[in-house]
């Protein structure tokens, strides 16, 4: 894929979900369908009137509540449709969905640690990081191809699942893809095409900086 001669080239606007009770708690969610708070929903409001004048051509999300409901914000004001895929689930985490932190740290420290070194780890039993590009990235590459020219998707996700997409679409070893910051509820990061492939033109933008609360979920 290229810009194409004398346009900007597409872009991808990957945006995290609103807050959740479990954002909150820090509490792992990872694929547990947990909805927004009022305070989630208030963000998905905002945050959907700036990305409006961005004029998406195409709105994609995950399935899970808290991110279909923060779609339907953008899609409000929009018209389009929302594609509702399970590629763009947060990554599965078997035995550590549910638990704190802090209680992920006292019962599965050794494996929590090894996963922030960047090595390949199921935590909780459950996807590999890789695996969650392997399913997420192609779907998103597949709905850029239906957009025009200069056309822009919103891709409403989960923060984990956003940071593997954007290392797989930038072409990062992903021992690397922990070194691409979280997203606060309710940010994105955009990405655009260029004539070597996509470039991370913003990450983590919406508004200004705020703690970032349950990364991966």
């Amino acid at each position: 894929m290229s810009a194409t001669k004398g346009g900007r080239g597409r872009r991808i606007v990957l945006w995290r979900h609103g807050q959740t009770s479990w954002n909150l708690e820090r509490r792992f969610q990872g694929s547990t369908d947990i909805e927004l708070t009022e305070t989630g929903l208030a963000q998905a409001r905002r945050a959907a009137r700036l990305l409006a004048a961005l004029r998406p051509d195409a709105i994609i999300a995950s399935d899970l509540k808290r991110a279909a409901a923060t779609a339907a914000q953008l899609a409000a004001i929009t018209g389009h449709q929302v594609s509702h895929d399970a590629a763009l689930r947060e990554t599965y985490a078997g035995v550590w969905q549910g638990l704190t932190h802090e209680e992920i740290l006292a019962r599965h420290g050794d494996e929590y640690r090894a996963w922030k070194r960047g090595e390949p780890v199921r935590r909780g039993g459950g996807e590999l990081e890789t695996e969650v590009a392997d399913r997420a990235a192609p779907l998103v590459l597949e709905h850029v191809e239906k957009l025009p020219e200069d056309g822009t998707l919103v891709v409403v996700s989960h923060g984990g699942t956003i940071r593997t997409t954007i290392g797989r679409l930038l072409g990062l070893d992903p021992h690397h893809w922990e070194s691409l910051g979280g997203l606060s509820n309710c940010c994105w990061s955009v990405l655009g095409e260029g004539a070597r492939g996509w470039r991370l033109l913003e990450h983590n933008a919406g508004t200004l900086p705020e703690p970032v609360l349950g990364d991966d979920d």
